[in-house]
């Protein structure tokens, strides 16, 4: 298993502008059964158990990002390798297209979320984010990133939904968080070609541990679901392992306290109420935390750290259920050499 510094030797500028979404994978293994479910080791927390929600087809996916449909409970599923997007509906264990590889140009598909309007925000790393309206598969707009290919870096990361309908989003390298209002996802949708451009409405640049130049920091986002206003948003820095509460309408950057551990390899989060769950991708773990004082401390109640995990990228709580995906990215992935376990498989892991 790979440790923290060589996953961020891996995810170089140079990778993530051309091996992020272009060098091809190493071939793929026959179909196998996915791993057995897992229980409780000593590195695993008591009552923990690990086994597999979902199946999903094909055998070069190496999945990322995952959403819930919070009207009807799917879940979406996107690849990092090929930009589908697929969509499991629960008590049906396999998987389905729903976008296929390559839909509108788009070579990734890393962050997801579903909105409370029917819609789905996919994003791809190089490019930006494309919305889609999840009865008809329609695409409603596109957002590009700034800048031009071949230019600045960027890396356009994880996607959240505020409180009042306004997307956020992250650029690992160059550590700011974009912004889509409803107002201007309205006008794009109407616009012909549908096209907009991310504004960048935060930098944290400053406010992060200083980095060597192209390492990657900001990855999961979460909106906080008890601010009606929609202003409060938590973010982590993946290699500095510390979160940060930010409010979108001050500007205000606030290192959270940790208390209990850090998020070191901190990858997708989830929050709800006053509980935020992380997942730390190289190191096979999932921690949950209890926040205090309004977002600006939290305390670490649980690790569950178990190879079950397969290098999970992200994680969503929908009907009591905590699923995680399984990327297998060190296995013929970004982060390495070698041949995957197939089908690709979304894990449910209760316990946590």
């Amino acid at each position: 298993m790979p440790n923290a510094k060589r996953y961020r030797s891996s995810l170089t500028i140079a990778a993530t502008l051309t091996a992020l979404a272009a060098t091809p994978l190493l071939p793929t293994a026959t179909a196998q059964p996915g791993p057995p479910p897992r229980t409780p080791n000593s590195q695993t927390q008591h009552h923990t158990r690990i086994s597999t929600a979902y199946e999903l087809p094909g055998d070069r996916v190496y999945p990322e990002g995952i959403a819930a449909d919070p009207r009807t409970g799917d879940i979406y599923v996107g690849s990092y390798a090929t930009g589908a997007v697929y969509r499991a509906t629960p008590g049906k264990r396999a998987a389905e297209v729903f976008l296929p590889a390559g839909t509108d140009g788009r070579k990734t598909a890393n962050g997801l979320k579903a909105d409370r309007s029917g819609r789905l925000w996919v994003t791809d790393s190089t490019a930006g984010v494309a919305v889609y309206d999840l009865r008809s598969r329609a695409l409603i707009a596109r957002f590009d990133v700034p800048g031009t290919p071949g230019g600045e870096p960027r890396m356009v990361n994880d996607v959240t939904i505020a409180a009042d309908g306004t997307a956020y989003l992250t650029d690992s390298i160059r550590a700011v968080i974009y912004r889509v209002t409803p107002a201007q996802l309205e006008k794009t949708a109407r616009h012909e070609g549908r096209r907009g451009e991310l504004t960048t409405h935060l930098d944290l640049s400053g406010a992060l541990e200083p980095q060597p130049a192209g390492t990657f920091t900001l990855n999961g986002l979460a909106a906080d679901p008890t601010d009606p206003t929609g202003r409060r948003l938590f973010t982590v820095d993946m290699t500095g392992g510390d979160l940060y509460r930010v409010d979108t309408s001050s500007g205000e950057i606030r290192k959270v306290a940790l208390r209990g551990g850090d998020l070191t390899n901190g990858d997708g989060l989830e929050l709800r109420g006053s509980t935020l769950w992380a997942v730390h991708n190289t190191t096979n773990s999932i921690t949950r935390w209890h926040l205090t004082d309004g977002g600006a401390a939290a305390r670490l109640e649980r690790r569950v750290t178990d190879e079950a995990l397969q290098i999970p990228t992200t994680l969503v709580r929908s009907h009591g259920r905590t699923l995680v995906v399984r990327s297998q990215f060190d296995k013929g992935g970004p982060m390495g050499p070698g041949t995957p376990t197939t089908p690709f498989t979304v894990a449910a892991v209760d316990g946590i």
